[in-house]
Protein backbone atom coordinates (compact mmCIF):
# COMPACT_ATOMS: atom_id res chain seq x y z
CA UNK A 1 0.00 0.00 0.00
CA UNK A 2 1.42 3.41 -0.95
CA UNK A 3 2.22 5.94 1.75
CA UNK A 4 0.36 9.22 2.03
CA UNK A 5 3.50 10.93 0.71
CA UNK A 6 3.40 8.73 -2.41
CA UNK A 7 -0.34 9.35 -2.76
CA UNK A 8 0.21 13.10 -2.54
CA UNK A 9 2.93 12.98 -5.21
CA UNK A 10 0.69 10.93 -7.52
CA UNK A 11 -2.34 13.11 -6.85
CA UNK A 12 -0.29 16.25 -7.52
CA UNK A 13 0.93 14.81 -10.82
CA UNK A 14 -2.57 13.78 -11.88
CA UNK A 15 -4.18 17.09 -10.96
CA UNK A 16 -1.36 19.05 -12.62
CA UNK A 17 -1.81 17.09 -15.83
CA UNK A 18 -5.58 17.59 -15.69
CA UNK A 19 -5.06 21.35 -15.26
CA UNK A 20 -2.90 21.52 -18.38
CA UNK A 21 -5.10 19.19 -20.40
CA UNK A 22 -8.30 21.10 -19.59
CA UNK A 23 -6.58 24.42 -20.30
CA UNK A 24 -5.62 23.11 -23.75
CA UNK A 25 -9.12 21.71 -24.27
CA UNK A 26 -10.56 25.14 -23.40
CA UNK A 27 -8.45 26.80 -26.10
CA UNK A 28 -9.70 24.28 -28.65
CA UNK A 29 -13.35 24.66 -27.59
CA UNK A 30 -12.99 28.45 -27.84
CA UNK A 31 -11.45 28.12 -31.31
CA UNK A 32 -14.29 25.81 -32.34
CA UNK A 33 -16.88 28.39 -31.23
CA UNK A 34 -17.99 26.75 -27.99
CA UNK A 35 -17.48 29.64 -25.56
CA UNK A 36 -19.41 28.13 -22.65
CA UNK A 37 -17.74 24.74 -22.99
CA UNK A 38 -14.40 26.57 -23.04
CA UNK A 39 -15.45 28.34 -19.83
CA UNK A 40 -16.37 25.00 -18.26
CA UNK A 41 -12.95 23.56 -19.19
CA UNK A 42 -11.15 26.65 -17.80
CA UNK A 43 -13.17 26.57 -14.57
CA UNK A 44 -12.54 22.85 -14.08
CA UNK A 45 -8.85 23.44 -14.83
CA UNK A 46 -8.75 26.01 -12.03
CA UNK A 47 -10.43 23.49 -9.69
CA UNK A 48 -7.75 20.93 -10.56
CA UNK A 49 -5.09 23.57 -9.85
CA UNK A 50 -6.62 24.14 -6.40
CA UNK A 51 -6.37 20.39 -5.77
CA UNK A 52 -2.78 20.23 -7.03
CA UNK A 53 -1.66 23.15 -4.87
CA UNK A 54 -3.40 21.62 -1.87
CA UNK A 55 -1.60 18.31 -2.39
CA UNK A 56 1.74 20.08 -2.80
CA UNK A 57 1.15 22.03 0.39
CA UNK A 58 0.02 18.95 2.36
CA UNK A 59 3.24 17.22 1.28
CA UNK A 60 5.25 20.15 2.70
CA UNK A 61 6.77 20.63 -0.76
CA UNK A 62 6.46 24.43 -0.67
CA UNK A 63 9.45 25.75 1.24
CA UNK A 64 11.32 29.05 1.42
CA UNK A 65 11.80 30.93 -1.83
CA UNK A 66 15.49 29.97 -1.81
CA UNK A 67 14.67 26.29 -1.31
CA UNK A 68 11.95 26.48 -3.97
CA UNK A 69 14.45 28.00 -6.40
CA UNK A 70 16.93 25.20 -5.64
CA UNK A 71 14.19 22.65 -6.34
CA UNK A 72 13.34 24.44 -9.59
CA UNK A 73 17.00 24.53 -10.65
CA UNK A 74 17.26 20.80 -10.02
CA UNK A 75 14.13 20.09 -12.04
CA UNK A 76 15.09 22.28 -14.99
CA UNK A 77 18.64 20.89 -15.02
CA UNK A 78 17.33 17.31 -14.97
CA UNK A 79 14.96 18.06 -17.84
CA UNK A 80 17.74 19.70 -19.89
CA UNK A 81 20.46 17.14 -19.19
CA UNK A 82 18.63 13.85 -18.74
CA UNK A 83 14.94 13.85 -19.55
CA UNK A 84 14.56 15.63 -22.88
CA UNK A 85 17.71 14.63 -24.82
CA UNK A 86 16.75 10.94 -25.21
CA UNK A 87 13.14 11.90 -25.91
CA UNK A 88 14.34 14.25 -28.65
CA UNK A 89 16.64 11.61 -30.14
CA UNK A 90 13.86 9.02 -30.15
CA UNK A 91 11.45 11.42 -31.85
CA UNK A 92 14.09 12.27 -34.46
CA UNK A 93 14.76 8.57 -35.08
CA UNK A 94 11.03 7.98 -35.55
CA UNK A 95 10.51 11.10 -37.62
CA UNK A 96 7.82 12.10 -35.11
CA UNK A 97 6.54 15.68 -34.97
CA UNK A 98 7.25 15.67 -31.20
CA UNK A 99 10.91 16.33 -32.07
CA UNK A 100 10.07 20.02 -32.55
CA UNK A 101 8.74 20.62 -29.03
CA UNK A 102 11.26 18.24 -27.41
CA UNK A 103 14.03 20.20 -29.14
CA UNK A 104 12.59 23.50 -27.95
CA UNK A 105 12.28 22.14 -24.41
CA UNK A 106 15.89 20.90 -24.28
CA UNK A 107 17.11 24.43 -24.95
CA UNK A 108 14.48 26.33 -22.97
CA UNK A 109 15.00 24.29 -19.79
CA UNK A 110 18.67 25.32 -19.74
CA UNK A 111 17.64 28.98 -19.91
CA UNK A 112 15.07 28.44 -17.15
CA UNK A 113 17.70 26.89 -14.86
CA UNK A 114 20.07 29.81 -15.49
CA UNK A 115 17.34 32.33 -14.69
CA UNK A 116 16.48 30.47 -11.49
CA UNK A 117 20.18 30.53 -10.53
CA UNK A 118 20.18 34.29 -11.06
CA UNK A 119 17.06 34.59 -8.90
CA UNK A 120 18.62 32.39 -6.20
CA UNK A 121 21.70 34.63 -6.13
CA UNK A 122 19.42 37.63 -5.61
CA UNK A 123 17.47 35.92 -2.80
CA UNK A 124 20.67 34.85 -1.08
CA UNK A 125 21.64 38.54 -1.06
CA UNK A 126 18.26 39.50 0.41
CA UNK A 127 17.00 40.97 -2.86
CA UNK A 128 14.41 40.37 -5.55
CA UNK A 129 15.38 40.12 -9.21
CA UNK A 130 16.40 43.59 -10.37
CA UNK A 131 14.54 43.14 -13.66
CA UNK A 132 10.74 43.23 -13.63
CA UNK A 133 10.31 42.92 -17.40
CA UNK A 134 10.17 39.19 -18.03
CA UNK A 135 9.26 38.03 -21.54
CA UNK A 136 8.04 34.62 -22.72
CA UNK A 137 8.20 33.18 -26.21
CA UNK A 138 4.80 31.50 -26.58
CA UNK A 139 6.14 29.21 -29.30
CA UNK A 140 9.07 27.49 -27.57
CA UNK A 141 9.07 28.63 -23.94
CA UNK A 142 12.23 30.74 -24.05
CA UNK A 143 12.29 33.39 -21.31
CA UNK A 144 14.16 36.68 -21.51
CA UNK A 145 14.73 39.32 -18.83
CA UNK A 146 14.69 42.97 -19.87
CA UNK A 147 13.66 43.16 -23.50
CA UNK A 148 12.88 40.31 -25.85
CA UNK A 149 15.57 39.58 -28.42
CA UNK A 150 14.97 40.63 -32.04
CA UNK A 151 14.52 36.94 -32.79
CA UNK A 152 14.05 34.11 -30.32
CA UNK A 153 17.38 32.26 -29.95
CA UNK A 154 15.54 28.93 -29.85
CA UNK A 155 12.73 29.09 -32.43
CA UNK A 156 13.58 32.33 -34.27
CA UNK A 157 10.18 34.08 -33.92
CA UNK A 158 10.22 37.86 -33.88
CA UNK A 159 10.29 39.90 -30.65
CA UNK A 160 6.74 41.10 -31.31
CA UNK A 161 5.47 37.56 -30.60
CA UNK A 162 6.86 37.53 -27.04
CA UNK A 163 4.39 38.08 -24.20
CA UNK A 164 4.70 39.25 -20.61
CA UNK A 165 3.21 37.14 -17.84
CA UNK A 166 2.09 38.94 -14.68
Amino acid sequence: MPTTHENLKNAFAGESQAFMKYTAFAKKAEKDGFANIAKLFRTTAEAEKIHAEGHLSADDAIQTTAANLETAIGGETYEHNEMYPPMYEQAVAEGHKAKRMFGFAVEAEQVHAALYRKALDAVQNGQDLSESNIWLCPVCGHIELGNPPANCPICNVKASVYVQVS
